[in-house]
């Protein structure tokens, strides 16, 4: 009697870890409007599909400021996040090397239904 041959299953390997877009994401979002820690980290969280910690966020939002490229404004206890101008020119930057290290993927890449 012939054996059966088992289906195999697909791996999904992982070469392309979120951690490296963090900083990316932040100064798109803050591009777009001013935000709070708490905002940021759930608009980024929602493209992951997790939540994002207190632990994930502010200390790339520290390392932002520290570069310059954030600022904030006090409303109270709450700390809203833009772009400085340092920022805006980093951030025109980074697009340019996003589309040339992504370009030609248009095609693969699809938004998953909300």
């Amino acid at each position: 009697m012939p054996k059966k041959k088992k289906a195999k299953q697909k791996a999904v390997p992982v070469f392309l870890e979120f951690k490296g877009f963090l900083s990316f994401l932040i100064l798109h979002e803050v591009s777009i409007k001013p935000l709070t820690g708490e905002d940021l980290a759930k608009k980024i969280g929602a493209r992951k599909g997790t939540i994002l910690t207190p632990g994930t966020i502010y200390p790339a939002l520290k390392k932002l400021r520290a570069k310059k490229l954030v600022k904030y404004t006090r409303f109270g206890r709450k700390k809203v996040y833009q772009l400085t101008e340092a920022g805006e020119i980093t951030l025109k930057e980074q697009y340019k090397l996003f589309s040339k290290y992504f370009y030609g993927l248009k095609k693969f890449i699809r938004r998953k239904n909300k």
